[in-house]
């Protein structure tokens, strides 16, 4: 789930994949103190709304990339296209696909100055597959056999099955063996006092308030221009743009409404980014009212998806009918829902739903009513959550709006609706598995609907064993075409990612963001290699 990474990549999947999963903080409203203050000539501080559970790539830290502490043996260039990072090329691929082959660059060091070599990569990729491992996208390795270094330089996955996006999971950082095998992998100091090969090191860790990085000088790639940068952590998307206006920051991300306020103001340029980031209402099977496929069917069709992304996103995204996006090669296309009131209508009053009290429905003395959450702070959910209440009392179905944080929302989540997000580009199994998989119904923030479809959870093995591409798209158009028959969620928009960010900078780009943004994705996600 996303890019920047963490251990529970799913939370804001769905939190999913995975979450990923971020945990969003308590907002850094204070003044801030003379490190994260924007305007030093090599330096940055940029807001964002999430902090990770975890700086350690082990726990689940950076499994996307662009971690800015650690590096994978490959990375993604600004068309999100793979290219060598700790390795020296692209995999070598053998054995019908169940064989990657990786050289090791040379004469990379650990910010530590001790030398990475191929032992590092074996310790990382056991370590996390190791059930005592307190990771939740320890199923995006299935695949995973066995992995071995031969000699210092090279490094060998065997594979259990010809998994067709396995290059894409060697984006993982690399950990430090002679650092993280000597402690505690959940709670050790390496959690959160890291030590990577990466382009910055970690100077400190000030929870629910900002992570400040420093440049590391010995870099393999080159020693970053921005010598000096800070995240702030912000959740509140009203004090980033404050701060952002008063000079407090130097960039920071921010809902369509706050981002159009800067286009005036020519000393701020705003940079957009295409996403799979979509926002969705999770319907618990356990809830007997959300699980009720009658209702959920009706809700999937009688939600006014183009009016969110007009009103809500004023343009910046698209309508969402499942977790791929409408202008994705793996887009099952006719999956698109119209939006029909009196279709949904009538989909209810042939279940038994019949309208009572007050214009709600009900059935066998159960009132057509349910909870909706969403994080409080976050404008963007707390817009789709009322729009989606607001439909739905149409259709005769009485939603109650409820903000928390994710400590609140958490221990409802299995008979609560949650409006929730996820999303992941590279591959739409790293999504799809772990939104809709019946065996992670409950794991974390996985399968948050608790969904079970045989014919989903057959699909999804299909789509994750083959290696062919023809069955791939065969398997998730089965998927997506089952979502519509059998709704668990209620897909809503896909979400362009805005961002705006001091003039002065130069060299900033985005790519094809994920659900997790702002963190190390955003035009931070190459900061190393900003002009100032």
């Amino acid at each position: 789930m996303g890019v920047g990474g963490v251990a529970r990549p799913a939370k804001s999947v769905i939190s999913g994949a995975a979450v990923t999963a971020l945990a969003l903080t308590a907002a850094a409203c204070a003044t801030p103190d003379d490190d994260a203050k924007g305007g030093g000539a090599d330096s940055a501080v940029v807001g964002i709304a999430y902090e990770p559970d975890t700086l350690s790539p082990l726990l689940g830290y950076g499994k996307d990339g662009n971690s800015k502490l650690f590096d994978g043996l490959l990375t993604h260039d600004a068309d999100m296209k793979l290219k060598p990072a700790l390795a020296t090329a692209l995999p070598k691929v053998t054995d019908g696909g169940r064989t990657y082959t990786y050289t090791l660059r040379d004469g990379v060091k650990f910010s530590d100055g001790k030398p990475f070599t191929s032992k590092d990569v074996v310790f990382t990729y056991e370590t996390i597959l190791d059930k005592k491992t307190n990771n939740a996208s320890r199923t995006e390795l299935d695949a995973v056999k066995s992995v071995e270094a031969k000699g210092d330089d090279t490094v060998v996955f065997h594979l259990e099955y010809p998994y067709a996006p396995f290059a894409e999971r060697t984006v993982l950082p690399i950990a430090p063996e002679h650092v993280a095998g000597r402690q505690d992998v959940n709670n050790g100091a390496f959690t959160t006092r890291p030590v990577g090969t990466g382009p910055y090191t970690l100077v400190t860790w000030s929870k629910g308030e900002k992570l400040v990085f420093k440049a590391n000088p010995d870099y393999w790639g080159g020693a970053p221009k921005i010598k000096n940068f800070t995240m702030a952590i912000i959740k509140d998307d009203d004090v980033r743009a404050t701060r952002l206006r008063s000079g407090d920051l130097d960039g920071a991300i921010l809902p369509p409404n706050l981002a159009r306020t800067f286009k005036d103001d020519t000393g701020k340029k705003t940079y957009g980014a295409k996403t799979f980031d979509y926002r969705v209402v999770t319907l618990p099977t356990g809830n007997k009212v959300a699980g009720d496929r009658a209702i959920r069917r009706a809700l999937d069709i009688g939600v006014d998806r183009k009016t969110m992304v007009d009103r809500i996103l004023e343009g910046a995204g698209k309508a969402a009918y499942g977790p791929v996006p409408t202008d994705s090669p793996w887009f099952a296309k006719g999956t698109e829902r119209t939006y029909d009131v009196a279709k949904a209508k009538k989909l209810l009053d042939r279940a038994g739903w019949k309208a009572g009290a007050g214009g709600v429905r009900a059935r066998d003395g159960v009132r057509a009513s349910f909870p909706l959450w969403y994080l409080t702070g976050d404008k963007l959910r707390q817009d789709h959550a009322l729009a989606y209440a607001s439909d739905a009392k149409k259709l005769g179905i009485d939603i109650k709006v409820e903000s928390g944080t994710w400590e609140v929302i958490e221990p409802r989540m299995p008979k609560d609706a949650v409006l929730a997000g996820g999303g992941a580009p590279a591959d739409p199994d790293f999504d799809q598995y772990t939104l809709l998989k019946s065996s992670l119904a409950g794991d974390g923030f996985n399968n948050m609907a608790w969904y079970e479809n045989a014919e989903v959870d057959a699909a999804l093995e299909d789509g994750r064993r083959s290696g062919d591409d023809t069955e791939r798209r065969a398997a998730y158009d089965t998927v997506q075409r089952e979502l519509v028959k059998d709704p668990g969620y209620t897909f809503l928009t896909h979400i362009d990612h805005l961002y705006v960010v001091d003039a002065r900078f130069g060299g900033l780009t985005t790519q094809t963001e994920p659900h997790d943004h702002g963190l190390a994705s955003g035009p931070w996600w190459n900061v190393e290699d900003w002009r100032a």
